[in-house]
């Protein structure tokens, strides 16, 4: 199958000089970790390693970067999987690569493979990569790949006007219909406090110790898996009681802290972590066990609080986790089913950051307003928008009101709160 590879690319800059016009090498814009994909049998696929170099050229971001060369990547397995070639385009529509590719990609996501968003995303990014082709004559913009058609969006103001912008599409894009009911970020609904406990209790009894204290401190910070990666020793050291909040502790992370510690979109702040888990760190950061990794690991990994057996980090720098976590996670998720533990099926790391931040907001709108919920949920998980935060209040909200409407049901409906009882009469 197709692999996708991260290699360090090194630009070459043309001068002149006393013998002539020469190639010289220009480590000023060398790319670090530029993704490439290869096929099974050893060769590059040159137009998308191409497109993605010219990505990267653009100042594109690393992550957006990495997001599309890896549906690509999806793309590319599948072409070989189905023995077909990047530009076969037929006549008959039905046989065409993007057609027959889109049509697999909508059957993955009704058979849950793919979350819808995941699929649309998909499509997108190889839709992107032929008009890209067509754009720059590596593909001839006559072949018949698909019908350009144009969608009205409405928009609304602030002020309540309404406005129609015309965007092009084609017939090969898919939807993001997304399932019904309440979903959080990334889609993913939270674990009640005992799949929780369990989560964490399985982790340590199943796991490494890595893994147990990423889970630790996912459910009890809300941290997503590329800051916790990325935490540095002299962050923990650093950390200072917060007055406001006995027995927990403040860690700063962002590109405003020191040391610089990675987060989403590059929001500076601060999180919350308890006592008892932030003494779990310490102790960690000088066991035994991590400082043999430390001695492994290269100059500017020696400070990371998690490393591999080798002394990698586990983050990737760009807030991603390594395959070494995914795996770990899969070992986990398969021994916890094996085990009884229901709250494993179709896990995620991301549902710990769900969890936390839904018990926070409903212990704050609890004993405060929604307002301070709202303020106290967005610092403590460092959204960006408090549109993002919303989201928790309105699931605390609908979710509250479904248990007591079920409950009613049950009581009222089918009698069985009360003295009376339905017959079969």
């Amino acid at each position: 199958m197709a692999t996708l590879e991260k290699i360090h690319y090194t630009p070459f800059k043309l001068e002149c000089t006393e013998t002539g016009i020469q190639r010289i090498p220009d480590p000023e814009n060398a790319i670090v970790g530029l993704p490439q994909i290869v096929w099974a049998d050893q060769t590059p696929w040159r137009e998308a390693n191409l497109w993605a170099l010219e990505q990267a050229g653009k100042g594109t971001e690393s992550k957006t970067t990495m997001s599309c060369i890896t549906h690509l990547h999806a793309y590319a397995k599948w072409l070989e999987s189905q023995k077909v070639d990047w530009w076969h385009f037929p006549a008959r529509e039905a046989d065409r690569c993007l057609t027959r590719f889109r049509g697999d990609v909508i059957a993955a996501r009704d058979n849950g493979e793919l979350a819808p968003s995941t699929a649309s995303q998909r499509m997108s990014a190889v839709i992107r990569f032929y008009k890209w082709l067509a754009a720059s004559r590596l593909l001839s913009a006559d072949w018949p790949m698909w019908t350009d058609k144009q969608v009205g969006i409405r928009l609304i103001d602030e002020f309540g006007f309404a406005r129609t912008m015309m965007v092009s599409t084609t017939n090969l894009a898919i939807p993001n219909r997304k399932a019904p009911g309440e979903k959080l970020e990334d889609g993913l609904l939270p674990l009640s406090l005992k799949d929780a406990h369990a989560v964490i209790q399985a982790a340590k009894d199943h796991g490494n110790y890595e893994l147990y204290l990423m889970l630790k401190i996912g459910f009890g910070t809300g941290m997503r898996i590329g800051t916790i990666c990325d935490l540095r020793i002299a962050t923990l050291q650093r950390a200072v009681p917060d007055p406001t909040f006995p027995g927990f502790h403040k860690l700063a992370v962002g590109p405003g802290a020191h040391p610089r510690v990675h987060t989403k979109f590059g929001v500076t702040g601060q999180v919350w972590i308890s006592d008892e888990d932030l003494q779990l760190l310490r102790d960690y950061m000088f066991s035994p066990k991590r400082l043999k990794r430390q001695a492994k690991a290269k100059e500017g990994n020696r400070d990371i609080v998690f490393l591999s057996k080798d002394g990698n980090a586990y983050g990737e720098g760009d807030g991603n986790a390594s395959r070494g976590i995914s795996v770990q996670l899969g070992r986990l998720r398969k021994e916890g089913l094996i085990n009884g533990i229901t709250a494993f099926r179709g896990f995620r790391f991301h549902q710990s950051r769900c969890t936390f931040a839904t018990e926070l907001a409903r212990v704050a709108m609890k004993v405060g307003t929604v307002g301070m919920a709202v303020q106290l949920v967005r610092q403590a998980l460092l959204h960006k928008s408090e549109k993002t935060t919303l989201t928790y209040i309105r699931f605390i909200e609908k979710t509250d009101a479904m248990s007591g409407m079920a409950d009613a049901f049950t009581r009222d409906f089918l009698g069985l709160g009360g003295s009376e009882k339905l017959s079969n009469e």
